[in-house]
């Protein structure tokens, strides 16, 4: 069984969301929100994530970290601000030695929803109904969500092709 924690950066709101998978199996645990306000100095911002998610970590004890990866951005001040938060959650994840998986929000929508351009209305009805949550997550922990399903469908989908060149390997060394 792997616990993998999904993030979806941002300066005023970082969605996080918990999941386990064994086998094709997806199991929810937890999501939510950091939130910072939004007044409040960037150091102030970041200092919070990074203490958060360092609770998040310690609480959930996650196997491996997907994290949302920078999307193009017209404003260049915003794409500045999202960077160092990313930079606040790669930090955080790497002093726990977790190890860092990122994704575009293409790769997430696809893996959700199976379309790269999809709304986030969609991505977040697709999060409740393949984790058979109660209710509608929030926009941005339906993104992190989205992130941990992203990255378990990847792990499933790297495991099988290393199943597949074992056997193909093991295959060959018999008939020689």
């Amino acid at each position: 069984m792997t616990r993998i924690l999904g993030i979806d950066p941002g300066t005023r709101a970082t969605g996080y969301g918990v999941v386990e998978v064994e086998g094709n199996r997806l199991r929810y645990i937890s999501h939510g929100v950091i939130t910072t306000g939004a007044a409040s100095p960037l150091p102030l911002r970041l200092e919070k994530i990074f203490a958060e998610l360092g609770e998040i970590i310690e609480t959930y004890n996650p196997h491996e970290v997907a994290v949302e990866n920078l999307f193009q951005s017209r404003n260049h001040q915003s794409a500045l601000k999202l960077g160092h938060a990313r930079g606040v959650i790669l930090l955080c994840a790497q002093l726990e030695k977790k190890p860092i998986t990122e994704y575009t929000p293409a790769q997430v929508k696809s893996a959700v929803v199976g379309y790269g351009r999809a709304t986030k209305e969609q991505v977040q009805q697709m999060v409740k109904r393949l984790l058979s949550l109660p209710k509608i997550p929030p926009s941005d922990a339906a993104d992190a969500l989205g992130v941990a399903i992203c990255h378990s469908q990847s792990r499933t989908a790297v495991r099988a092709v290393e199943s597949a060149i074992a056997r193909s390997l093991s295959a060959k060394g018999r008939t020689r």
